[in-house]
């Protein structure tokens, strides 16, 4: 999720744990720091685009250790504030802070290695995009709540209902997906679609239009189901995967590090000048995809760095679309209409 949520979720979290044990602007900085620090290892540079993709969210978001660094931080905190004391307390607190940040991000599609160092799976549920109002709203309100108000208590129950509603909005997330797969499932199946894999991950800050991706050995369909269209149909579109080009060039470093960190929702292109592209076929919508990548000439592909290619969707267009395709229009995917490449 981003910062922002970060940092809302983290202080109000530990707020509610902390309660009238200390001053909530206390509780609320330090929650607001165990919310970002996970987040900090994005700063880090490992020389090749896919690898700052593929080890971001890894050893910082691990509960292995961000269970091990909670009682550093909480001595610390406690030291710092002459509350000793409450070093339990804080103990249980940062660690709840520092261990919802990982789960948290474990709802979005991107892939996060909970299980360090005992694998480098990347889990996710792919029921919550990367920013929602909806989820974040609650949270600040809660916060801000406890920070302003004059009677304490007043403030910590508000703190605690901003919790339990935004909880509450991803166990909803979880729901509506289950209902946006089973229509996918039934359209692919009406249409004689054969899918290996099938993704379903929600639109760009909400929870009612879902993007969906079925992905065959040699294509990928794109199609987009909102909970209050009028009819249980997905109207799909269907793109070449490079099949050809994923059995000549699949074993090799990059593409295989895509393919892992994907579960397979990836691609392979040639561009006119002879470069090849690996695509994560997950975050972005056909053709502006965030994670793009140009791996070398297909005789030098596994020996070359590779860089980022960012393609950009047209704001202006982009967000009418959204709304409209929210509110169930039955309107075609944005497609190339609203891509303007960088």
């Amino acid at each position: 999720m981003d910062s922002l949520t970060q940092i809302a979720l983290g202080s109000a979290v530990t707020v509610a744990v902390m309660g009238r044990r200390t001053a909530v602007w206390k509780a609320a900085a330090w929650g607001a720091v165990a919310g970002t620090l996970p987040d900090l290892d994005a700063f880090i540079d490992h020389g090749d685009a896919i690898l700052n993709m593929v080890l971001h969210r890894a050893e910082t978001h691990s509960l292995f250790f961000t269970t091990l660094f909670a009682p550093l931080m909480a001595w610390g905190v406690s030291r710092i504030h002459g509350e000793t004391a409450l070093f339990r307390r804080w103990w249980l607190a940062l660690w709840l802070a520092l261990f919802t940040h990982p789960l948290l991000d474990a709802m979005t599609v991107y892939g996060t290695q909970l299980l360090q160092p005992f694998t480098d799976r990347p889990f996710g549920v792919d029921s919550m995009f990367i920013i929602d109002p909806a989820y974040t709203l609650p949270l600040l309100a809660g916060v801000v709540a406890a920070l302003a108000l004059s009677r304490v208590e007043r403030g910590l129950r508000w703190n605690l209902v901003g919790l339990m509603v935004s909880t509450a909005y991803l166990g909803w997330s979880v729901v509506a997906q289950q209902v946006a797969t089973g229509v996918a499932r039934a359209s692919l199946q009406e249409q004689g679609v054969n899918a290996e894999r099938l993704l379903v991950t929600p639109a760009p800050f909400n929870t009612v239009l879902w993007r969906l991706v079925a992905v065959t050995p040699t294509h990928y369909h794109e199609g987009y189901y909102s909970l209050l269209d009028r009819k249980p149909m997905v109207r799909w579109t269907s793109h070449d995967r490079g099949a050809a080009l994923i059995e000549q060039h699949g074993e090799a470093e990059p593409v295989a590090r895509m393919a892992a960190f994907t579960h397979g929702f990836y691609r392979l292109r040639t561009t006119p000048e002879g470069r090849l592209m690996v695509t994560d076929l997950r975050m972005g919508q056909e053709p502006a995809y965030v994670f793009d990548f140009d791996v070398g000439t297909p005789e030098t592909v596994g020996q070359a760095t590779a860089t980022q290619v960012v393609a950009r969707a047209d704001i202006g267009q982009a967000l009418p679309w959204l709304w409209r395709r929210v509110r169930g229009e039955d309107l075609l995917p944005m497609g190339a209409a609203i891509a303007a490449p960088r």
